[in-house]
């Protein structure tokens, strides 16, 4: 898969924090049980790599990702793991001197225009918006999608399920992240029922929507 096939399997990407090995499978289960197959696992934890090759192992159907990829280094890691993708909360030169090489396709992260037009110059027109809220949010993005139509986002940082929906209805949105659908203590305190009752909402946010925009 592609990366924009890869943003395009949902409308939501959960962003998983996990703080102990035996959570990563039972959490990454419900997800997928409730729709949401792309799932983003951060670097944020001693246990990360761990998750995701447990994941990758024993969880049938999850589009496994390694998510806060912050060099070069971390991104062979993950592609030596056999993650589908990476994502960035932003970038540097070194690591997108680094994704040109990488089986591993990476979703670089951009907050301005400035940098949207350097991540497209160097062959990304699938970006995060990160953090979008704090960022402009949906007025932000809708005002990127004339003069930069090339470039689709998922949208990350301050989303949850009161306005997902708001970024998902514009043009240059494809996909939108969020650790609503996998809040942390849910996760902690194993209650995987309501993660996937969450995940179900979740990927209903997706029916109905236009399928606009090009391959990446």
């Amino acid at each position: 898969m592609n990366l924009d096939s890869i943003m395009r399997t949902g409308p939501v990407i959960p962003v998983m924090v996990i703080d102990a090995p035996e959570q990563a499978v039972p959490a990454a289960r419900a997800l997928v049980t409730g729709g949401i197959r792309v799932l983003e696992i951060t670097l944020r934890t001693p246990v990360a790599l761990g998750a995701i090759e447990a994941i990758m192992g024993e969880v049938e159907g999850a589009v496994v990702g390694a998510g806060t990829v912050l060099d070069g280094r971390q991104l062979a890691q993950v592609a030596k793991l056999g993650c589908a993708f990476a994502v960035s909360p932003g970038f540097t030169e070194p690591l997108l001197d680094a994704a040109e090489g990488s089986p591993c396709p990476l979703l670089p992260g951009a907050t301005t225009a400035a940098e949207v037009m350097r991540l497209l110059e160097r062959g990304h027109d699938r970006q995060k918006f990160f953090p979008a809220e704090p960022s402009g949010g949906t007025a932000f993005l809708a005002a990127l999608a004339s003069p930069l139509p090339e470039a689709k986002f998922c949208p990350t940082g301050g989303i949850d399920a009161n306005n997902a929906g708001r970024y998902l209805a514009l043009p240059n949105v494809v996909c939108v992240g969020g650790a609503w659908v996998v809040p942390p203590a849910m996760v902690r305190e194993g209650r995987f029922e309501e993660i996937t009752a969450l995940a179900r909402e979740a990927a209903a946010l997706g029916r109905d929507r236009g399928k606009g925009g090009k391959d990446a």
